[in-house]
Protein backbone atom coordinates (compact mmCIF):
# COMPACT_ATOMS: atom_id res chain seq x y z
CA UNK A 1 0.00 0.00 0.00
CA UNK A 2 1.62 3.19 -1.27
CA UNK A 3 1.64 6.28 1.05
CA UNK A 4 -1.63 8.21 -0.36
CA UNK A 5 -3.73 4.80 0.57
CA UNK A 6 -2.14 4.47 3.59
CA UNK A 7 -2.83 8.16 4.48
CA UNK A 8 -6.47 8.20 3.40
CA UNK A 9 -7.13 4.41 4.95
CA UNK A 10 -6.08 6.54 8.07
CA UNK A 11 -8.51 9.56 7.73
CA UNK A 12 -11.41 7.27 6.99
CA UNK A 13 -10.83 5.34 10.01
CA UNK A 14 -9.95 8.67 12.26
CA UNK A 15 -13.29 10.05 10.71
CA UNK A 16 -15.86 6.45 11.60
CA UNK A 17 -14.16 6.81 15.28
CA UNK A 18 -15.25 10.80 15.37
CA UNK A 19 -18.64 9.74 14.03
CA UNK A 20 -18.87 6.85 16.67
CA UNK A 21 -18.15 8.78 19.48
CA UNK A 22 -19.97 11.73 18.42
CA UNK A 23 -23.27 9.31 17.83
CA UNK A 24 -22.91 7.31 21.22
CA UNK A 25 -22.08 10.55 22.84
CA UNK A 26 -25.19 12.42 21.67
CA UNK A 27 -27.29 8.86 21.71
CA UNK A 28 -26.34 7.85 24.89
CA UNK A 29 -24.58 10.42 27.04
CA UNK A 30 -26.39 13.35 26.05
CA UNK A 31 -29.90 11.72 25.74
CA UNK A 32 -31.58 12.81 28.71
CA UNK A 33 -30.19 16.01 28.98
CA UNK A 34 -31.41 16.68 25.15
CA UNK A 35 -34.55 15.09 25.49
CA UNK A 36 -34.87 17.56 28.79
CA UNK A 37 -33.77 20.46 26.69
CA UNK A 38 -36.96 22.81 26.64
CA UNK A 39 -36.04 23.59 22.80
CA UNK A 40 -36.34 19.94 21.87
CA UNK A 41 -39.96 19.85 20.32
CA UNK A 42 -39.56 16.50 19.35
CA UNK A 43 -39.93 14.95 22.70
CA UNK A 44 -42.85 16.81 23.47
CA UNK A 45 -44.63 15.80 20.18
CA UNK A 46 -43.55 12.14 20.98
CA UNK A 47 -45.36 12.63 24.47
CA UNK A 48 -48.41 14.49 23.11
CA UNK A 49 -48.24 12.03 19.97
CA UNK A 50 -49.07 9.11 22.07
CA UNK A 51 -53.05 8.44 24.40
CA UNK A 52 -51.70 9.03 27.85
CA UNK A 53 -52.99 7.05 30.46
CA UNK A 54 -56.37 8.22 32.37
CA UNK A 55 -56.36 8.90 35.83
CA UNK A 56 -59.98 7.22 37.15
CA UNK A 57 -61.28 7.50 40.95
CA UNK A 58 -61.87 4.73 43.40
CA UNK A 59 -65.44 3.69 41.18
CA UNK A 60 -63.88 4.58 37.89
CA UNK A 61 -65.25 7.66 37.29
CA UNK A 62 -62.53 9.08 34.89
CA UNK A 63 -60.79 12.54 36.45
CA UNK A 64 -57.86 12.65 33.57
CA UNK A 65 -58.15 11.44 30.14
CA UNK A 66 -56.44 12.28 27.00
CA UNK A 67 -58.70 11.80 23.84
CA UNK A 68 -57.91 11.85 20.02
CA UNK A 69 -57.58 15.48 18.43
CA UNK A 70 -57.54 16.20 14.63
CA UNK A 71 -53.93 19.01 15.04
CA UNK A 72 -50.06 18.45 15.35
CA UNK A 73 -50.24 16.89 18.76
CA UNK A 74 -52.88 13.85 17.87
CA UNK A 75 -54.38 14.30 21.70
CA UNK A 76 -55.71 16.61 24.18
CA UNK A 77 -55.82 15.72 28.23
CA UNK A 78 -58.69 16.84 29.13
CA UNK A 79 -60.33 17.02 33.25
CA UNK A 80 -63.30 15.82 34.28
CA UNK A 81 -64.50 18.50 36.66
CA UNK A 82 -61.35 20.28 36.87
CA UNK A 83 -61.29 22.31 40.02
CA UNK A 84 -62.62 19.24 41.97
CA UNK A 85 -60.21 16.88 41.70
CA UNK A 86 -56.96 19.56 40.98
CA UNK A 87 -55.44 18.74 43.85
CA UNK A 88 -54.90 14.66 43.09
CA UNK A 89 -54.53 15.02 39.37
CA UNK A 90 -52.43 18.51 39.19
CA UNK A 91 -51.75 18.93 35.45
CA UNK A 92 -50.72 18.19 32.23
CA UNK A 93 -49.33 21.21 29.86
CA UNK A 94 -47.03 21.86 26.16
CA UNK A 95 -45.55 24.91 28.39
CA UNK A 96 -44.91 24.07 31.80
CA UNK A 97 -43.62 20.59 33.03
CA UNK A 98 -45.93 18.87 35.29
CA UNK A 99 -44.66 19.26 39.12
CA UNK A 100 -47.66 18.67 41.50
CA UNK A 101 -50.61 15.76 41.76
CA UNK A 102 -50.19 12.16 39.91
CA UNK A 103 -49.51 13.61 36.58
CA UNK A 104 -46.09 14.23 37.82
CA UNK A 105 -45.52 11.86 40.51
CA UNK A 106 -46.94 9.40 38.02
CA UNK A 107 -45.75 10.49 34.93
CA UNK A 108 -43.41 8.17 33.55
CA UNK A 109 -46.59 5.47 33.89
CA UNK A 110 -48.58 8.20 32.41
CA UNK A 111 -46.54 8.64 29.24
CA UNK A 112 -45.84 5.02 28.97
CA UNK A 113 -42.27 5.48 29.30
CA UNK A 114 -42.05 3.65 33.17
CA UNK A 115 -39.63 0.44 32.68
CA UNK A 116 -42.14 -1.64 34.44
CA UNK A 117 -44.13 -0.92 30.80
CA UNK A 118 -41.06 -2.53 29.40
CA UNK A 119 -42.94 -5.77 27.98
CA UNK A 120 -45.74 -3.03 26.76
CA UNK A 121 -43.13 -1.31 25.07
CA UNK A 122 -41.76 -4.27 23.35
CA UNK A 123 -45.41 -5.84 22.21
CA UNK A 124 -46.14 -2.03 20.26
CA UNK A 125 -43.23 -2.27 18.47
CA UNK A 126 -43.39 -5.79 17.01
CA UNK A 127 -47.35 -5.39 16.66
CA UNK A 128 -46.69 -1.84 15.38
CA UNK A 129 -49.73 -0.77 17.19
CA UNK A 130 -49.55 2.53 19.12
CA UNK A 131 -47.50 2.81 22.52
CA UNK A 132 -50.13 3.12 25.42
CA UNK A 133 -49.41 4.94 28.85
CA UNK A 134 -50.70 3.03 31.91
CA UNK A 135 -53.84 3.97 33.65
CA UNK A 136 -53.67 5.32 37.24
CA UNK A 137 -56.39 3.99 40.10
CA UNK A 138 -56.73 6.24 42.98
CA UNK A 139 -58.07 5.65 46.60
CA UNK A 140 -60.29 8.72 46.10
CA UNK A 141 -64.28 8.24 46.53
CA UNK A 142 -65.90 11.13 43.57
CA UNK A 143 -68.52 11.45 46.50
CA UNK A 144 -66.71 12.63 49.21
CA UNK A 145 -64.48 14.48 47.34
CA UNK A 146 -67.78 16.12 45.44
CA UNK A 147 -69.07 16.43 48.96
CA UNK A 148 -65.89 18.16 50.55
CA UNK A 149 -65.70 20.45 47.47
CA UNK A 150 -69.14 21.76 48.18
CA UNK A 151 -68.89 22.29 51.54
CA UNK A 152 -65.76 24.47 50.78
CA UNK A 153 -67.11 26.34 48.64
CA UNK A 154 -66.56 29.58 48.19
CA UNK A 155 -64.58 29.45 51.97
CA UNK A 156 -59.96 29.28 52.02
CA UNK A 157 -59.28 25.94 53.68
CA UNK A 158 -59.10 21.95 52.97
CA UNK A 159 -60.68 18.76 53.68
CA UNK A 160 -58.86 15.33 53.65
CA UNK A 161 -60.13 12.36 54.78
CA UNK A 162 -59.12 8.82 54.78
CA UNK A 163 -59.93 5.19 55.99
CA UNK A 164 -57.62 5.47 59.27
CA UNK A 165 -56.75 1.45 59.39
CA UNK A 166 -55.09 1.61 55.79
CA UNK A 167 -54.00 4.84 55.30
CA UNK A 168 -56.05 5.45 51.88
CA UNK A 169 -56.91 8.68 51.25
CA UNK A 170 -60.87 9.32 50.06
CA UNK A 171 -61.11 12.86 49.31
CA UNK A 172 -58.49 15.72 49.06
CA UNK A 173 -59.96 18.88 48.48
CA UNK A 174 -58.18 22.07 48.53
CA UNK A 175 -60.20 26.14 47.82
CA UNK A 176 -59.71 28.10 46.30
CA UNK A 177 -58.83 25.74 43.44
CA UNK A 178 -58.44 26.00 39.08
CA UNK A 179 -58.94 23.94 36.47
CA UNK A 180 -56.10 22.45 34.97
CA UNK A 181 -57.77 22.19 31.45
CA UNK A 182 -56.94 25.92 30.86
CA UNK A 183 -53.47 25.09 31.08
CA UNK A 184 -53.76 22.13 28.85
CA UNK A 185 -54.70 24.35 25.78
CA UNK A 186 -52.51 23.35 22.85
CA UNK A 187 -52.12 27.08 22.15
CA UNK A 188 -48.95 27.74 23.62
CA UNK A 189 -50.19 31.34 24.44
CA UNK A 190 -52.89 30.99 26.22
CA UNK A 191 -51.21 28.06 28.15
CA UNK A 192 -48.86 30.37 29.63
CA UNK A 193 -51.17 33.16 29.84
CA UNK A 194 -53.37 30.72 32.23
CA UNK A 195 -50.40 29.85 33.86
CA UNK A 196 -49.19 33.32 34.32
CA UNK A 197 -53.01 34.42 35.62
CA UNK A 198 -52.96 32.07 38.23
CA UNK A 199 -49.82 31.98 39.77
CA UNK A 200 -50.19 35.73 40.06
CA UNK A 201 -53.64 35.52 41.98
CA UNK A 202 -53.29 36.30 45.47
CA UNK A 203 -54.90 33.28 46.82
CA UNK A 204 -52.75 31.33 45.43
CA UNK A 205 -55.49 28.37 43.67
CA UNK A 206 -52.87 26.07 42.10
CA UNK A 207 -51.57 25.50 45.98
CA UNK A 208 -52.51 22.38 47.55
CA UNK A 209 -53.37 23.63 50.83
CA UNK A 210 -53.96 19.89 52.39
CA UNK A 211 -50.33 18.77 51.86
CA UNK A 212 -48.06 21.22 51.06
CA UNK A 213 -49.48 24.82 53.42
CA UNK A 214 -48.43 25.41 56.80
CA UNK A 215 -51.23 26.87 59.43
CA UNK A 216 -50.78 26.89 63.51
CA UNK A 217 -53.06 24.03 64.26
CA UNK A 218 -54.36 25.31 67.40
CA UNK A 219 -55.98 23.04 69.69
CA UNK A 220 -55.76 20.11 67.63
CA UNK A 221 -52.16 20.25 68.73
CA UNK A 222 -53.30 19.33 72.65
CA UNK A 223 -54.27 15.50 71.61
CA UNK A 224 -50.40 15.43 70.69
CA UNK A 225 -49.06 17.30 73.78
CA UNK A 226 -51.74 14.71 76.08
CA UNK A 227 -50.41 11.74 73.97
CA UNK A 228 -46.97 12.60 75.26
CA UNK A 229 -48.21 13.27 79.07
CA UNK A 230 -49.79 9.95 78.93
CA UNK A 231 -47.12 7.95 77.51
CA UNK A 232 -44.52 9.18 80.38
CA UNK A 233 -46.52 7.17 82.79
CA UNK A 234 -46.83 10.28 84.91
CA UNK A 235 -50.59 10.97 83.94
CA UNK A 236 -53.95 9.55 83.41
CA UNK A 237 -56.92 10.85 82.30
CA UNK A 238 -58.13 11.61 86.18
CA UNK A 239 -54.70 13.30 86.84
CA UNK A 240 -55.53 17.30 87.95
CA UNK A 241 -53.37 19.21 86.40
CA UNK A 242 -52.81 23.36 86.93
CA UNK A 243 -55.53 25.07 84.94
CA UNK A 244 -57.07 28.72 86.17
CA UNK A 245 -58.26 31.07 84.47
CA UNK A 246 -55.38 32.89 83.27
CA UNK A 247 -51.73 32.03 83.12
CA UNK A 248 -48.88 34.16 83.07
CA UNK A 249 -46.29 32.80 80.52
CA UNK A 250 -42.95 32.32 81.95
CA UNK A 251 -40.84 35.21 82.31
CA UNK A 252 -43.13 37.70 80.58
CA UNK A 253 -46.42 39.86 81.82
CA UNK A 254 -48.25 37.97 79.19
CA UNK A 255 -51.47 36.63 80.46
CA UNK A 256 -53.09 33.27 78.72
CA UNK A 257 -56.55 32.69 79.09
CA UNK A 258 -59.36 29.98 78.04
CA UNK A 259 -62.14 30.94 75.61
CA UNK A 260 -64.45 29.75 77.91
CA UNK A 261 -64.79 29.70 81.80
CA UNK A 262 -65.34 25.87 81.93
CA UNK A 263 -61.76 25.33 80.77
CA UNK A 264 -60.62 27.21 83.93
CA UNK A 265 -61.49 23.92 85.67
CA UNK A 266 -61.97 24.26 90.00
CA UNK A 267 -59.69 25.72 92.46
CA UNK A 268 -57.27 25.81 90.18
CA UNK A 269 -57.36 22.55 88.62
CA UNK A 270 -58.40 19.95 86.08
CA UNK A 271 -58.53 16.99 84.94
CA UNK A 272 -56.53 16.03 81.99
CA UNK A 273 -59.92 14.69 80.35
CA UNK A 274 -61.82 17.66 80.89
CA UNK A 275 -58.89 19.86 80.10
CA UNK A 276 -58.91 18.35 76.15
CA UNK A 277 -62.91 17.93 76.30
CA UNK A 278 -63.02 21.77 77.29
CA UNK A 279 -59.80 22.82 75.66
CA UNK A 280 -58.60 24.66 78.50
CA UNK A 281 -55.34 26.78 77.15
CA UNK A 282 -54.29 27.82 80.77
CA UNK A 283 -53.66 23.60 81.30
CA UNK A 284 -52.01 22.59 78.45
CA UNK A 285 -49.43 25.33 78.78
CA UNK A 286 -48.47 24.77 82.02
CA UNK A 287 -48.73 20.81 81.18
CA UNK A 288 -46.48 21.52 77.89
CA UNK A 289 -44.02 23.22 80.49
CA UNK A 290 -44.29 20.69 82.72
CA UNK A 291 -43.01 18.35 80.48
CA UNK A 292 -40.93 19.82 78.62
CA UNK A 293 -40.15 20.67 74.69
CA UNK A 294 -38.07 17.38 73.96
CA UNK A 295 -41.09 15.13 75.17
CA UNK A 296 -43.11 17.01 73.18
CA UNK A 297 -41.04 17.09 69.97
CA UNK A 298 -40.52 13.35 70.07
CA UNK A 299 -44.05 12.65 70.14
CA UNK A 300 -45.04 15.06 67.76
CA UNK A 301 -42.40 13.28 65.50
CA UNK A 302 -43.00 10.08 66.21
CA UNK A 303 -46.51 11.48 64.65
CA UNK A 304 -44.68 13.05 61.32
CA UNK A 305 -43.51 16.39 62.56
CA UNK A 306 -39.98 17.95 61.35
CA UNK A 307 -39.77 15.75 58.24
CA UNK A 308 -41.79 15.84 54.29
CA UNK A 309 -44.68 13.01 54.30
CA UNK A 310 -44.42 10.97 51.17
CA UNK A 311 -47.18 10.79 49.49
CA UNK A 312 -46.73 9.25 45.97
CA UNK A 313 -44.77 7.86 43.43
CA UNK A 314 -40.91 7.23 43.23
CA UNK A 315 -38.30 8.60 40.80
CA UNK A 316 -39.02 5.44 38.76
CA UNK A 317 -42.70 6.28 38.23
CA UNK A 318 -41.84 10.41 38.41
CA UNK A 319 -41.23 12.71 40.36
CA UNK A 320 -42.21 11.43 44.20
CA UNK A 321 -44.58 13.71 45.94
CA UNK A 322 -44.23 14.85 49.09
CA UNK A 323 -46.46 16.82 51.82
CA UNK A 324 -44.62 20.06 53.53
CA UNK A 325 -42.96 19.15 56.87
CA UNK A 326 -44.98 20.17 59.37
CA UNK A 327 -43.11 21.92 62.61
CA UNK A 328 -42.79 22.35 66.49
CA UNK A 329 -39.84 24.96 67.68
CA UNK A 330 -36.29 23.82 68.37
CA UNK A 331 -35.07 25.04 71.73
CA UNK A 332 -38.19 27.48 72.85
CA UNK A 333 -38.18 29.11 75.93
CA UNK A 334 -40.79 28.12 78.38
CA UNK A 335 -42.81 31.07 77.32
CA UNK A 336 -42.70 30.01 73.58
CA UNK A 337 -43.04 26.71 74.58
CA UNK A 338 -46.25 27.03 75.85
CA UNK A 339 -47.37 28.88 73.44
CA UNK A 340 -46.39 26.10 70.87
CA UNK A 341 -48.01 23.47 73.53
CA UNK A 342 -51.65 24.92 72.46
CA UNK A 343 -51.03 25.02 69.03
CA UNK A 344 -49.46 29.01 68.78
CA UNK A 345 -46.72 30.40 68.36
CA UNK A 346 -43.99 28.57 66.23
CA UNK A 347 -46.30 24.99 65.86
CA UNK A 348 -46.94 25.02 62.14
CA UNK A 349 -49.09 22.04 61.07
CA UNK A 350 -50.83 20.70 57.19
CA UNK A 351 -53.74 19.81 57.09
CA UNK A 352 -52.54 16.02 56.25
CA UNK A 353 -50.40 16.09 59.17
CA UNK A 354 -53.43 16.43 61.48
CA UNK A 355 -55.09 14.01 59.38
CA UNK A 356 -52.22 11.86 60.72
CA UNK A 357 -52.74 12.60 64.32
CA UNK A 358 -56.72 11.39 64.14
CA UNK A 359 -55.45 8.41 62.45
CA UNK A 360 -52.76 7.47 64.99
CA UNK A 361 -55.53 7.80 67.70
CA UNK A 362 -58.60 5.48 65.70
CA UNK A 363 -55.60 3.03 64.96
CA UNK A 364 -54.32 1.92 68.41
CA UNK A 365 -51.55 4.66 67.99
CA UNK A 366 -50.12 2.59 64.87
CA UNK A 367 -50.25 5.65 61.87
CA UNK A 368 -50.20 4.30 58.32
CA UNK A 369 -48.66 5.35 55.48
CA UNK A 370 -50.82 7.88 53.56
CA UNK A 371 -51.65 6.76 50.07
CA UNK A 372 -53.40 7.72 47.07
CA UNK A 373 -53.00 5.01 44.41
CA UNK A 374 -54.39 1.79 44.94
CA UNK A 375 -53.12 0.40 41.32
CA UNK A 376 -51.73 0.83 38.25
CA UNK A 377 -52.76 -0.93 34.74
CA UNK A 378 -51.17 -1.44 31.60
CA UNK A 379 -53.43 -0.72 28.50
CA UNK A 380 -54.25 -4.60 28.44
CA UNK A 381 -55.54 -3.93 31.90
CA UNK A 382 -52.78 -5.68 33.41
CA UNK A 383 -51.94 -4.87 37.05
CA UNK A 384 -48.13 -3.39 37.01
CA UNK A 385 -48.39 -2.65 40.34
CA UNK A 386 -50.50 -3.13 43.64
CA UNK A 387 -50.83 -0.69 46.72
CA UNK A 388 -50.98 -2.50 50.03
CA UNK A 389 -51.35 -1.24 53.10
CA UNK A 390 -47.93 -0.21 55.11
CA UNK A 391 -47.20 0.74 58.83
CA UNK A 392 -45.48 4.23 59.25
CA UNK A 393 -44.67 4.40 62.87
CA UNK A 394 -46.03 3.23 66.06
CA UNK A 395 -46.63 6.99 68.22
CA UNK A 396 -47.93 5.77 71.18
CA UNK A 397 -49.39 2.65 72.68
CA UNK A 398 -52.83 1.39 72.60
CA UNK A 399 -53.22 1.77 75.90
CA UNK A 400 -52.86 5.81 75.19
CA UNK A 401 -54.65 5.52 71.70
CA UNK A 402 -57.72 4.24 73.68
CA UNK A 403 -57.40 6.93 76.83
CA UNK A 404 -57.30 9.60 74.07
CA UNK A 405 -59.82 8.18 72.18
CA UNK A 406 -62.04 8.60 75.31
CA UNK A 407 -60.98 12.04 75.84
CA UNK A 408 -62.11 12.86 72.40
CA UNK A 409 -65.44 11.44 72.54
CA UNK A 410 -66.30 13.92 75.22
CA UNK A 411 -65.62 17.07 72.63
CA UNK A 412 -68.57 17.43 70.72
CA UNK A 413 -70.46 17.24 73.90
CA UNK A 414 -68.75 19.94 76.03
CA UNK A 415 -67.91 22.30 72.47
CA UNK A 416 -71.08 21.85 69.36
CA UNK A 417 -73.64 19.29 70.62
CA UNK A 418 -74.84 20.22 67.46
CA UNK A 419 -72.32 18.42 65.97
CA UNK A 420 -73.59 14.84 67.26
CA UNK A 421 -74.70 12.06 64.91
CA UNK A 422 -77.37 9.36 66.16
CA UNK A 423 -76.15 6.46 66.56
CA UNK A 424 -72.61 7.70 65.64
CA UNK A 425 -69.99 7.70 68.25
CA UNK A 426 -67.56 10.16 67.08
CA UNK A 427 -64.07 11.19 68.77
CA UNK A 428 -62.74 14.85 67.82
CA UNK A 429 -60.86 17.65 68.78
CA UNK A 430 -61.34 21.71 67.59
CA UNK A 431 -58.86 23.90 67.23
CA UNK A 432 -59.13 27.51 66.95
CA UNK A 433 -55.61 29.38 65.92
CA UNK A 434 -55.44 33.12 66.05
CA UNK A 435 -53.42 34.72 63.18
CA UNK A 436 -54.56 38.12 63.49
CA UNK A 437 -54.04 40.86 65.78
CA UNK A 438 -56.94 40.55 67.06
CA UNK A 439 -59.86 37.53 67.54
CA UNK A 440 -61.51 38.31 64.38
CA UNK A 441 -59.04 36.45 61.81
CA UNK A 442 -58.70 32.32 62.90
CA UNK A 443 -57.97 29.23 61.24
CA UNK A 444 -60.90 26.90 62.03
CA UNK A 445 -59.81 23.39 62.97
CA UNK A 446 -61.62 20.13 63.24
CA UNK A 447 -59.94 16.56 63.67
CA UNK A 448 -61.74 13.17 63.83
CA UNK A 449 -62.72 10.05 63.40
CA UNK A 450 -65.81 7.73 63.62
CA UNK A 451 -67.29 5.45 64.67
CA UNK A 452 -65.19 5.56 67.50
CA UNK A 453 -65.33 2.41 68.82
CA UNK A 454 -64.42 0.66 64.89
CA UNK A 455 -63.32 3.51 62.88
CA UNK A 456 -64.08 3.65 59.32
CA UNK A 457 -63.18 7.40 58.60
CA UNK A 458 -60.65 10.17 59.87
CA UNK A 459 -61.02 13.60 58.77
CA UNK A 460 -59.17 16.66 58.70
CA UNK A 461 -60.54 20.15 58.48
CA UNK A 462 -59.45 23.52 58.14
CA UNK A 463 -61.09 26.47 57.21
CA UNK A 464 -58.42 29.65 57.29
CA UNK A 465 -59.02 33.36 58.11
CA UNK A 466 -62.10 33.23 59.98
CA UNK A 467 -64.17 35.36 62.23
CA UNK A 468 -65.65 32.19 64.42
CA UNK A 469 -63.93 29.28 66.31
CA UNK A 470 -63.14 26.14 65.16
CA UNK A 471 -66.48 23.78 66.50
CA UNK A 472 -68.98 26.12 64.59
CA UNK A 473 -66.43 27.15 61.28
CA UNK A 474 -64.95 23.90 60.88
CA UNK A 475 -66.71 21.44 62.72
CA UNK A 476 -70.37 20.92 60.78
CA UNK A 477 -67.86 20.15 57.67
CA UNK A 478 -66.52 16.97 59.00
CA UNK A 479 -70.00 16.28 60.67
CA UNK A 480 -71.17 16.10 57.00
CA UNK A 481 -68.39 14.23 55.75
CA UNK A 482 -68.59 11.47 58.40
CA UNK A 483 -72.37 11.03 57.93
CA UNK A 484 -72.25 10.81 54.05
CA UNK A 485 -68.88 8.01 54.71
CA UNK A 486 -71.35 5.94 57.06
CA UNK A 487 -74.56 6.26 55.48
Amino acid sequence: MNKSLRQLFTAVVALFVVLGLSSTIITAIKAPELNGDARNTRALYRTLGAPRGAILASDGTVMAQSDPVNDSFSYQRVYSNGPLYAPVTGFFSITHTADRGIESSRNEQLNGQASSLFWQQVKSIFSGSESQGASIETSIDPTLQSLAYQLLDGKEGAIIASDPKTGRILAMVSTPSYDPNALASHDGEQANAAYSDLVSQQSNPMLNRATSQLFPPGSTFKVIVAAAALESGDYDTDSEIPAGASYTLPGTETQLTNATSAGNGSDGKITLKDALAQSSNTAFAQLGVELGADAIREQAEKLGYDEQIHLDGTTSTGSPSYAAASKFPEDPTDDRLALASIGQGDTLSTPLQNLLVAMAVANDGTVMEPTIVDRVRASDLSVISQTYPRVRSKAFSTDTANKLTEMMEQVIPAENPALAINGISIAAKTGTAQIGESNHANDAWIIGFAPADDPQIAVSVVVHNVDDYGAYAAGPLMREMIQEALQ
